[in-house]
Order: C-alpha cells, then sequence, then structure tokens
C-alpha cells in the first residue's frame, strides 16, 4: 500500500526521515535519471552512511536487490528488496558547482528560476544544513540509476546504457533513517545538455523481515548486520 507519493523534479533536491517498517520506492520517471543519496541516524547525525564498508563486506561493485547499505557503525540504513536497473553507483561523488558550468554553462537561480543548473554537492548540502550538518559531514553518496564501467587501467566512464523509463528500486528501511537526495546529474555524464530528469518516489509499508530474507542471508555479513540491528532495537 502507498502511503504516499510525490515527484521530484530533474535537478532538484529533498529530505526526509523514513520510518523502520516503511520501504522507499523510486521510480525513474523519463529515463536517464541520477539520485545522489545519503544517509544518517536522526538520533546521532554522527551516524552516516559508509560507502567502503557497504562494498568491501558484501564483495561488490556495485548495487543491487540483495545488497544492504551500511551505516559507519556497522548496522543497515536499508536493504535493496527490489531493483529492475541492476547497476547503482557508490563511487563517483558528486558534481559541483565549477564542472556543471564548464560543462553546461552557468545558469542560477537569481537569472533562470526553475530551469537554472543545480549540481549535487550543493544540493546535499542545502538539504544537509536543515538538520545542522554542514560540507564536512558530506560523506561519499550513492548514485541510483546510474551505471559506471571500469577499463583495464581502472577508468571510470558513463556508459550509454542506462537506465530506461520506469525502471525503479525499492530500499526498505531497517531503522529510522534521515534521507538526504537530489536528482541532479551524474558527474561522469557526458550529456552536453543539462538533463532534467525527473523521479517518483513512493512511501509503502514494509512486509516483515522474515528469517529467509533474501537480502539477510545474501552474505555472511549482511547477518552481523541484521544482529546490530536488532541489538540497537531491543527495549524500543
Amino acid at each position: 500500500m502507498i502511503l504516499y507519493k510525490d515527484t521530484l523534479p530533474g535537478g532538484k533536491h529533498w529530505s526526509m526521515r523514513m520510518r523502520r517498517g516503511t520501504t522507499l520506492k523510486l521510480v525513474d520517471v523519463t529515463g536517464g535519471a541520477n539520485v545522489g543519496m545519503l544517509f544518517y541516524n536522526p538520533e546521532n547525525l554522527l551516524e552516516r552512511y559508509n560507502a567502503p564498508d557497504t562494498l568491501k563486506c558484501q564483495h561488490t561493485f556495485k548495487l543491487t536487490k540483495g545488497h544492504c547499505l551500511y551505516s559507519d557503525m556497522g548496522r543497515i540504513f536499508c536493504s535493496i528488496v527490489d531493483d529492475s536497473f541492476g547497476w547503482h553507483d557508490t563511487l563517483c561523488g558528486n558534481s559541483h558547482a565549477k564542472s556543471i558550468t564548464k560543462q553546461f554553462g552557468k545558469r542560477d537561480y537569481q537569472n533562470n528560476r526553475n530551469d537554472w543548473h543545480q549540481n549535487g554537492n550543493d544540493a546535499l548540502l542545502i538539504e544537509a544544513t536543515k538538520y545542522g550538518l554542514n560540507k564536512q559531514d558530506l560523506a561519499a553518496n550513492l548514485n541510483l540509476f546510474s551505471k559506471i564501467t571500469p577499463d583495464d587501467e581502472g577508468k571510470l566512464s558513463y556508459p550509454a546504457e542506462q537506465s530506461k523509463a520506469g525502471d525503479f528500486i525499492e530500499l526498505r528501511f531497517e531503522m529510522d533513517t534521515l534521507v538526504l537526495f537530489h536528482t541532479c546529474p551524474h558527474p561522469l555524464n557526458p550529456a552536453t545538455e543539462y538533463p532534467y530528469n525527473d523521479v517518483e518516489y513512493q512511501i509503502l509499508k514494509s512486509d516483515e523481515v522474515s528469517d529467509d530474507d533474501f537480502c539477510k542471508n545474501s552474505c555472511d555479513e549482511n547477518q552481523r548486520g541484521f544482529e546490530n540491528n536488532r541489538l540497537y532495537h531491543l527495549g524500543l
């Protein structure tokens, strides 16, 4: 059951508190979307998403169904319970004002209103400041719906095959989580015109996590992560 839904236009940003036991479904409305995203523990903002731990403990270079997204305290913010795209980047970080201006030209809100060129770093920083966070609190972020590929020398590129209209990902939240996200372009996107790609977000009620849950059992480390969450929630 959908509890709430809305659409975030391309080149914009938002934040919200997701409750344990709810699922955030993101849908690429137009195709070619990018969703930059960060997670924090709203009860202790020093606990936040940790990209290196998320990748190394699950022995993966990409994120997709079955993977869990870890905090720097070894707990699981959320699990990817469904995913039609199959490849989500957590290495390349954000675009910045200088790179966006160089690639797409300068457009600001004062002169261009809603058709201005926002960058991912400033987008997340604006949302972060609403909760007393600053630029030092911006860790390496996710880039959902964006695929990157390495060559033999390890150089990363942004291939032509990206998400299509209707592609989606579902994040089941295993603990209360502050979510910051934006729809600005991926830093490796080679487009010559600023891509305004809309993303619909839906909040749903999650199913109970069963003993045979796919995410929980996809690797031994995830079982330990779920146990860390269980201990964290004891007495609540």
